[in-house]
């Protein structure tokens, strides 16, 4: 498998290009790096490929917060300008300013 370099940063703020969900990233991996009962799980007409980038997010839709696991191809920037509403952002992010967060300081890899 070849890697590629990340299209996205930790802190940016995206949204899945399929589903209604949005969130901020807060890790990165550089191919995919979860179970493949997980993979196996993402519907089939936007399974991705898994040379490729997968983000771990803070997540929100309408209905809850949560932690999400997606691809590259599934993301697109959010241009809202909006801050995420998800509970845990405080605790890993510092500060929301135009559209990015900045990681607290101490935590990074």
């Amino acid at each position: 498998m070849s890697m590629r370099l990340a299209k996205f940063t930790i802190g940016q703020v995206v949204h899945h290009r399929v589903y209604p969900f949005r969130g901020v990233i807060f890790d990165v991996d550089p191919v995919f790096s979860n179970t493949e009962e997980y993979w196996l799980s993402i519907p089939e007409h936007i399974r991705p490929h898994k040379d490729q980038p997968f983000y771990h997010l803070l997540a929100e839709n309408e209905e809850s917060a949560y932690v999400a696991y997606v691809s590259e191809q599934n993301l697109l920037p959010d241009d809202t300008g909006e801050p995420v509403g998800h509970p845990q952002a405080s605790l890993i992010f510092e500060t929301f300013k135009e559209g990015h967060y900045t990681l607290r300081s101490g935590i990074g890899h």
